[in-house]
């Protein structure tokens, strides 16, 4: 695996490769990786010629009072990860090289519909900042097919309507959640959860299941059941940020007749705030 930490070098190299009909795979991340990243990295593995993985943490995602500065950054460690499952290039850019002319003048790139409700509407101008810096690696690798994570399933989606409406041709390929032996989602930041918390945070993919089950069984009072999960989180020592039933495409309010619908949750513990969803497929007789 090779590192480059400047654009113009990555990109005489990926250029040569496409010159040469390779396909090419892109995995972007944050860096601190762990195996859920790596799963992504195999999944592109599978269906490309070349696999190039970024990491970047990404100034203009964190609002205020976030935690930008305490982001693991994590190197060596995750370059040693990546080598090990077969990443081709790795790109390492600073916020220099990014942000040549700043974060304040920055152009930003907005999808002005799913982005205010949910993580959007507690993390004010966080997917403006994911839109743009995911366009400017698109734009960098230039690549066939991206590969993202479903566990952050608003980011997910608000990526392939931006695919969509600005005519980028990637294809983008959503990778199953990878969690723990307990349910619990596979996320940089579970690091910050304490020991005395660790056996109850499983909670919220209890919660996220439970509401799944009641709805495959035929409940339709969502706002209902989203007001009991919260009361399961709470019980369990936990505050809520959001738990919400949607639509899974356009992550409206899931209406009765709705049969593609997730169910997705936020919750804070001392040190983190962790995110998960459940998804369902309804048949007409359900």
């Amino acid at each position: 695996m090779k590192t480059y930490h400047h654009i113009d070098s990555l990109r005489e190299t990926l250029n040569r490769e496409r010159a040469a009909g390779k396909r090419i795979g892109f995995v972007p991340t944050m860096g601190n990786l762990h195996d859920a990243h790596l799963e992504l990295v195999k999944l592109a593995r599978e269906t490309n010629d070349i696999v190039v993985c970024s990491i970047f943490v990404n100034g203009l995602q964190f609002g205020l009072n976030e935690d930008w500065d305490k982001y693991p950054r994590t190197l060596m460690e995750d370059s040693q990860k990546l080598q090990g499952v077969g990443c081709d290039y790795l790109f390492n850019p600073d916020d220099n090289e990014m942000y040549p002319n700043g974060l304040d003048t920055q152009s930003r790139v907005i999808c002005p519909t799913m982005t205010d409700v949910l993580c959007g509407a507690s993390r004010p101008g966080h997917f403006e900042g994911v839109t743009t810096v995911v366009t400017k690696l698109f734009n960098i690798v230039q690549p066939h097919e991206a590969v993202f994570g479903i566990k952050d399933f608003q980011q997910l989606a608000v990526i392939r309507r931006m695919v969509e409406d600005l005519c980028m041709g990637i294809q983008i390929t959503a990778a199953p959640i990878h969690r723990e032996i307990d349910g619990l989602a596979m996320s940089s930041r579970n690091g910050f959860i304490t020991e005395e918390e660790r056996p109850k945070v499983s909670q919220l993919n209890k919660s996220l299941n439970w509401v799944k089950d009641h709805i495959e069984a035929g409940r339709r009072d969502f706002g209902d059941l989203g007001d009991e999960a919260r009361q399961q989180i709470e019980d369990a020592g936990f505050r809520v940020d959001y738990f919400s039933v949607c639509n899974s495409k356009t992550l409206a309010p899931a209406a009765d007749d709705d049969r593609n619908i997730t169910i997705l949750g936020a919750m804070f513990t001392a040190g983190a705030r962790l995110i998960d969803n459940v998804s369902t497929n309804l048949t007409e007789g359900e």
